[in-house]
């Protein structure tokens, strides 16, 4: 009797949030979630962690480094809602209350294989001066209930947003069955493992 063809394919994550570029702050720690579609689903690892707090590098590039370790892995039937990671980054205030530094979010890399991807930053703004001026001396920047939004379009357009800073990732991606569920993924194919234009269905 024939086996049965894979009915889900597999994304293999790893790698690290490696470094971040805060000029005006010191001192940071970086939390990260991974969002994804409805077909998809955690098979091993962890999809959430939070870092460690990092001092700025000595050397010329003052870079906050945490090295903080990514690794999952995830099943699916259909592309749709492939996964993003969410990254906040946080650090104390001039009262030493902890608040948001940067928000920014980015999609695992669609093509297996090493992937570095820097990712600007930025955080809400209040929206009149009163609000800016009662926001620092009462020590609480606006900042998401749920930093999840920050993947979704959804009222995104009416959240007044500044820039501030970058934060860098390394990717391993590995994937297995997509081809044979018929999402050609370029023209490396071995044993189930596929690279490097985008699957038809996905984010570009």
């Amino acid at each position: 009797m024939a086996a049965a063809g894979p009915s889900v394919f597999l994304l293999m994550v790893n790698g690290q949030v490696e470094s971040a570029q805060f000029p005006e702050y010191d001192d940071l720690y970086c939390k990260y979630c991974f969002v994804y579609g409805q077909d998809w689903a955690p098979t091993a690892g962890l999809e959430e962690g939070i870092s460690q707090i990092t001092s700025k590098s000595q050397d010329a590039r003052r870079a906050l480094v945490w090295n903080f370790p990514i690794d999952v892995t995830f099943k699916s039937t259909n592309p749709y809602g492939w996964p993003q990671i969410v990254l906040s980054v946080y650090g104390p205030d001039v009262f030493g209350n902890d608040v948001v530094r940067g928000y920014g979010a980015v999609h695992v890399p669609l093509s297996p294989g090493r992937h570095k991807k820097t990712i600007p930053m930025f955080v809400p703004e209040s929206t009149s001066k009163l609000q800016k001026f009662t926001s620092w001396f009462m020590g609480r920047r606006p900042e998401y209930t749920d930093p999840k939004v920050v993947a979704q379009g959804e009222g995104r357009e009416v959240t007044r947003v500044r820039s501030q800073g970058f934060v860098t990732l390394l990717f391993n991606v590995v994937t297995k069955d997509m081809r044979k569920l018929g999402y050609d993924t370029g023209p490396l194919d071995t044993h189930g493992i596929s690279g490097p234009s985008p699957p038809q269905g996905l984010p570009r």
